[in-house]
């Protein structure tokens, strides 16, 4: 009887373990930063919710769900650091808190036994603390078309709330979103400006004095025949 109940428990764990997957992680650091790499490719459904204390995780890669729960060794500055889905890995910047007297963490997590078990050190990026300001800073490349770590939350790491918070302080909210949606906002108006604001809808500079020569001409070719 001993025997079968040790086998249900381990059925049971197995389980378990199958529905939700620790991520491996790897990490390196400078005196100002941390950068941390999720080492799963092909990441979806990803959910990111980083605050000045902890890190959350949850998405898909393959046909497995994976998530990472941790909490950082020191504080971080979550609403400085940034992240970036890449094919074979979901790659984070992220900015320690410690402005002033800035230096090299004994560790990335607070918990040390967590930290054996799922944290690896990332040796491409990794730096003496004695050679920083020699090799200098993080190769920021892969940061290229990241996305904000602070406030967000949902699925690929998109707060809404914040956005269109950060949208209506940016220029006193966008014109012509009355109705349609919730809050009086129109998504379709909002899509179509954003998609203006991407570049489609923005001349270069010194555009403009050709792109008025063109209306000129095209308001003469529309005139009517004099009678």
């Amino acid at each position: 009887p001993t025997f079968i109940l040790s086998q249900t428990k381990y059925w049971n764990s197995n389980t378990m373990t199958d529905a939700t997957n620790t991520a491996p992680i790897k990490w390196a650091q400078r005196s100002d930063a941390l950068y941390v790499t999720i080492a799963l490719p092909d990441v979806k459904d990803e959910t990111i919710n980083l605050t000045d204390k902890e890190l959350r995780f949850k998405g898909k890669s393959g046909d497995k769900d994976y998530e990472v729960n941790i909490e950082f060794f020191k504080p971080v500055n979550s609403k400085e650091s940034k992240y970036n889905v890449l094919p074979r890995s979901v790659q984070m910047h992220i900015v320690k808190a410690e402005e002033e007297d800035a230096e090299f963490w004994p560790r990335l997590l607070k918990d040390k036994l967590l930290e054996k078990n799922q944290v690896q050190i990332d040796w491409d990026r990794y730096v003496d603390e004695d050679d920083e300001e020699e090799e200098g800073g993080f190769d920021m490349s892969n940061m290229e078309g990241g996305m904000s770590m602070g406030g967000m939350g949902g699925p690929g790491g998109m707060d809404m709330a914040s956005l269109m918070q950060q949208m209506g302080g940016a220029g006193g909210g966008m014109p012509g979103m009355g109705g349609g949606g919730p809050g009086g906002m129109d998504m379709e108006a909002l899509m179509k400006q954003m998609g203006d604001m991407g570049g489609g809808g923005m001349g270069a500079p010194g555009d403009d004095d050709d792109d008025d020569d063109d209306d000129d001409d095209d308001d003469d070719d529309d005139l009517p025949d004099l009678e």
